[in-house]
């Protein structure tokens, strides 16, 4: 059973999500408040397992709350603002959850904070490792190019070419955005624009719609239509990774 805090400012936000964790089994809630000062207290004389931690809150951010946990307890962060996601995966957030919350994408959230829990060595593997590489035409004729996955920085499309960028190296082929995107591990890639796909885990930062990379002065812009599945991809492919 996983001991539950929530923190938020709005008693509203507090109740739904009282609501999910008495429909969840693996949950138990310990206490709540809309004071992040008082949760520092209860903490400290009721340590629990699991935070849901709110981010715009009077006298303390859930971000500084984070920052003064050290590590010491999970937290999930619960905000209506997506900016600060690649902050709070940089302070080891279990989740980002959005509100409204649905239900649904509350559970995966819980069942990530479950999974943490499990020795690794109890955890599924996947049976076989995904091809890492392709080759690619180039636009000399008759040449072909190795590009390993783990090299590609981003994609961009221009008209009938690709452009796939990596930390090094800009190779154009003759190729198509969806062929590439369908060929890519999902698991690494997204499509965060019409002409563009990003390696999630080469981002640095992000900058209002700019998409930042490590050790590269180019951005990527991120696209309204992707917006909302980008953060999505945050939460499950950057959990605790530091930049």
């Amino acid at each position: 059973m996983i001991s539950c805090l929530i923190v938020d400012d709005e008693q509203g936000a507090i109740d739904i999500l009282r609501t999910f964790i008495e429909k969840t089994p693996f949950l138990s809630l310990q206490g709540s408040t809309t004071n992040p000062i008082e949760a520092l207290s209860m903490l400290q004389n009721q340590p629990v397992d699991l935070l849901f931690l709110d981010i715009h809150m009077p006298q303390l951010s859930g971000l500084d709350f984070m920052r003064l946990l050290k590590g010491k307890t999970k937290v999930i962060l619960t905000t209506a603002y997506n900016e600060f996601a690649v902050e709070g995966f940089e302070l080891e957030a279990l989740d980002y959850l959005l509100k409204p919350i649905a239900f649904e994408r509350f559970l995966k959230a819980a069942q990530k904070a479950l999974n943490s829990t499990i020795e690794p060595s109890a955890r599924w593997q996947p049976a076989e490792k995904e091809d890492d590489y392709i080759f690619v035409k180039t636009e000399t004729k008759g040449k072909m190019t190795k590009i390993n996955f783990a090299e590609i920085v981003f994609v961009e499309g221009m008209k009938n070419y690709l452009s796939i960028n990596t930390s090094e190296d800009r190779i154009v082929t003759l190729l198509n955005m969806k062929d590439l995107e369908d060929r890519l591990p999902s698991k690494q890639f997204m499509r965060v624009h019409k002409s563009y796909i990003v390696a999630l885990n080469k981002i640095k930062a992000l900058d209002g719609n700019q998409i930042l990379f490590k050790d590269m002065k180019a951005y990527v812009p991120l696209g309204e239509t992707y917006r909302s599945a980008f953060f999505e991809a945050l939460n499950e492919k950057m959990m605790g990774v530091k930049k």
